[in-house]
Order: structure tokens, then sequence, then C-alpha cells
């Protein structure tokens, strides 16, 4: 995890971590995660980004949000994430 731009205070570390972790419920086979937290330097209320990188087999899944919140940015960039790592392992089941 790498924030960029501002030091993230553990709490936030934290619950990225745990979200991150539940990827690992949806698909077991995840080799490496990579997290960036950026604050962009705009006028506007949404200058968080939340950049996810899902490693897997074959395959690997990049995730970017602008919101308001990195807790927002997280939850919606996760639950893409859980979106596509679900349609990975059903193909993978349907070639058994």
């Amino acid at each position: 995890m790498q924030a960029v731009n501002f030091n993230a205070n553990p709490k936030l570390l934290n619950f990225v971590q745990e979200r991150m972790d539940k990827l690992e419920t949806y698909f077991d086979k995840v080799i490496k995660s990579d997290v960036f937290l950026k604050v962009e330097n705009t006028t506007g209320k949404e200058n968080k980004v939340f950049e996810a990188r899902v490693s897997v087999p074959g395959d690997s899944f990049v995730v970017k949000k602008q919101c308001k919140s990195f807790e927002e940015g997280a939850d919606s960039a996760i639950a893409s994430l859980e979106r596509q790592l679900k349609k990975r392992k059903e193909k993978l089941r349907a070639h058994l």
C-alpha cells in the first residue's frame, strides 16, 4: 500500500487492508495486490484517488476510482474487483 502526496493514518490503512483481504474469499489464487492512495491538488471535493492492482495467475485487474473519501473509493473499487474476480473464477471453472 502506498500513500502519495499525504500521510495515511493507520485507521485508513487497516480499513483498506481488511477490505482487500476479503477479495481472497472470491478468488483464492490472488498472487499480489498493490494499492495506491493519492490526493490530487484540485479545488473539487472529489480529489481522493483509490487505485488497486490485483494479480492472479495469467491476468491482472486494475481499478481506479476518484471520490470524496478514500473509504468511498475503496468500497466502489473493491466491489468492482469482486465482480471481476468472480467472473474470472467462473471462466476457469467452465474450462475444467
